[in-house]
């Protein structure tokens, strides 16, 4: 975990986001024909002077095929998708390894976003190997524990990056894989590889950030960090954290235009070639066997990892149950999208799914509405956990650190404190809630859904997060459970909107005061009578325990 020094770090020095609207094509055509536009101006001109800078910039190989001028360049990662987080001066590492002909190279240390395609960071650290005449090498570092991880989570991870390593290998790109403390192994690769430029992917979480500025103070060349996870840059969507989605969703659309493009394409094989003989192909299963994990918690076959699945996941959604969108909260229909696990991993681009679900909602029957609440959960409200957990690294996980705004004396807070010693009908410990123990079938099969499948409905993780509150001695130690649960069984654990989720439910996040009532507060109350209006109680527990059978029976005989 990050002490408290390196995590404050965290919001300070980011990019200057000015965003400038967009020039309309009718007056640039107008001013155009006035003849009011120089020629060094014109669309022409830039075109030919970007062309000249790039021959000037790129060495092509003999053979190598021919750059595509729109693919690479100063203008293909908008620059305030980017921070620097170092500025090359660290000295506890000094430039041992010898000179090569890859000395010089650009590292993309590989961490969030976990993909080869739709990847800002890999974008920018190509762009910036081009401009330079070098090669890139991407590396990623395995820690061997982390959090409430388990088997599952780390299954899915290690399968996914498999597949990073084939397809960067098919490009000519070597990756890396190493394994103990990041901040240990990544400043001796920089070194020993004498890069000249650090670039890694974004997390607003303290442990990563902790590792980013670790690493920072060490190497002694540049670390820049790209958000390559969210559409509109944490650092630009707002300077602050934001009181609830209302508002930043204004915040956050004002920006679209800017930030929500396509994405250009990496150049293929990459230039600069690595010279000599790529590493050797990682051993996925050694390195699966050195972690020091819970195995209790098996893999889940119903979803695949990687971005090749991620991908034909996302399609599957958007032909076959985005209709059923305005229904998804009816955990007996299949109406989610399900994408949560491959965009938690970086397995698959939020943005690509905004572009593509924009694009297909033109050519289809699909109800605009449908489509509008899909894109405010992937867009606003997603981007909005990321929000909340960069501008208070230290207490996104603490009922006692959630409101730093208000000097943790929020109205959630003090009316939490104010019932925390009601009476309790029923009160159970982590271990009996854990076990889908409780007097409530319907809370225990939302448990087992998420032990058994490892992701559970997303109405229901709502209620079971606020049971969780009216059944625990204190709604501290209610938050807590909640977390631990969510973080070893789902597989989207260990994350801003998981962590943002739980707080929601049980002290208010984002959410606002209603009618008092015994424990809760003005905490936002659900009861099983309201469950029972919404949806099919009955047929949704039928459904959960003849998976669990399923599968139950599917590991007698494995």
């Amino acid at each position: 975990m990050a002490d408290d020094d390196s995590s404050s770090r965290s919001t300070k020095n980011l990019a200057v986001c000015k965003v400038e609207p967009p020039v309309k094509k009718t007056k640039r055509k107008r001013a155009l024909s006035n003849g009011k536009v120089k020629d060094s101006e014109s669309p022409g001109a830039k075109k030919t002077k970007r062309k000249g800078k790039l021959k000037s910039e790129v060495k092509k190989a003999k053979g190598e095929p021919k750059l595509d001028a729109s693919r690479v360049g100063s203008g293909m990662v908008d620059p305030a998708r980017v921070r620097r987080v170092g500025e090359g001066l660290g000295t506890k590492i000094k430039r041992e390894g010898a000179k090569s002909e890859n000395s010089g190279c650009v590292v993309y240390w590989m961490s969030r976003d976990q993909r080869v395609r739709d990847n800002w960071a890999l974008l920018y650290a190509q762009q910036q190997a081009c401009e330079v005449g070098k090669t890139l090498v991407v590396v990623f570092n395995v820690v061997p524990k982390f959090l409430q991880a388990s088997a599952r989570q780390f299954g899915f991870m290690l399968k996914g990056l498999a597949g990073v390593e084939k397809r960067l290998r098919t490009f000519g790109v070597p990756f890396i894989l190493l394994t103990g403390d990041p901040v240990v192994n990544v400043p001796r690769f920089v070194c020993e590889h004498r890069a000249s430029l650090l670039v890694t992917d974004f997390s607003p979480l303290r442990t990563p950030l902790a590792w980013h500025h670790g690493v920072a103070a060490k190497v002694p060349c540049p670390v820049d960090e790209v958000d390559a996870h969210n559409i509109v840059p944490v650092w630009c969507a707002s300077p602050k954290i934001e009181y609830a989605a209302r508002t930043i969703r204004p915040k956050i659309n004002r920006q679209l235009p800017r930030f929500l493009v396509k994405f250009p394409k990496l150049i293929v094989p990459h230039p600069h070639a690595w010279v000599g003989p790529l590493p050797a192909e990682v051993d996925w299963k050694a390195v699966d066997a050195s972690l020091e994990i819970d195995r209790s918690v098996p893999e889940v076959d119903w979803i695949k990892p990687g971005e090749d699945a991620a991908r034909k996941g996302c399609c599957e959604f958007l032909k076959s149950r985005l209709k059923l969108y305005g229904k998804r909260n009816d955990p007996t229909l299949d109406a989610c999208s399900n994408l949560s696990p491959w965009l938690h991993f970086g397995q698959l681009s939020a943005q690509r799914v905004a572009l593509v679900a924009k694009k297909f909602s033109r050519k289809s029957s699909t109800r605009s509405e449908d489509v509008k609440s899909f894109l405010e959960e992937l867009i606003v409200r997603r981007e909005l956990t990321d929000n909340f957990c960069f501008y208070n690294p230290d207490g996104y996980d603490r009922l006692d650190g959630l409101y730093p705004q208000y000097g943790n004396n929020s109205w959630a807070q003090q009316s939490l404190r104010e019932h925390a010693h009601d009476t309790r009908e029923y009160t159970y410990t982590r271990k009996q809630f854990e076990l889908g123990r409780t007097h409530d079938q319907l809370w225990n099969a939302a448990q087992l859904e998420m032990v058994h499948r490892g992701k559970m409905h997303g109405f229901m993780r709502m209620y079971w997060a606020k049971k969780i509150l009216e059944w625990s001695p204190h709604p501290g130690e209610a938050l807590d459970t909640a977390i631990f649960l969510n973080d070893k069984y789902e597989l989207d654990g260990r994350d801003p909107n998981g962590y943002v989720g739980c707080a929601w439910a049980i002290a208010g996040l984002h959410d606002q005061g209603w009618r008092e009532r015994s424990v809760f507060g003005k905490i936002r109350y659900m009861n099983f009578k309201g469950c029972q209006r919404k949806f099919n109680v009955p047929k949704y527990i039928a459904q959960v325990n003849k998976l669990v059978g399923k599968l139950n029976k599917r590991m007698f005989f494995a």
